[in-house]
């Protein structure tokens, strides 16, 4: 069985891919941290700030597990998890 030519075209296709998708996460991440700062100087009782900061959170920590997997699957260094 002979085998296919390997498809430069996708390669270049899924490593653009792999660096937008990086980016993209890079960028989030930067953007809920600084939204995690502004609320840690925000009254801590209030309620509607408990519940932005987890969500806030939970999507900060979506965001590094995604990275970390895209890194992953792209051979790159992992990003640490904080």
């Amino acid at each position: 069985m002979a085998k296919e030519p390997t498809n430069n075209a996708s390669i270049a296709i899924d490593e653009d891919l792999i660096a937008e998708g990086t980016s993209q996460l890079i960028n989030e991440i930067r953007v809920l941290e600084e939204w995690l700062s502004e609320l840690d100087s925000s009254k801590a009782g209030d309620p509607e700030i408990r519940a932005a900061r987890k969500s806030y959170n939970d999507m900060l920590k979506s965001r590094r597990e995604m990275l970390n997997t895209l890194a992953k699957q792209s051979k790159l260094k992992p990003v640490a998890s904080n």
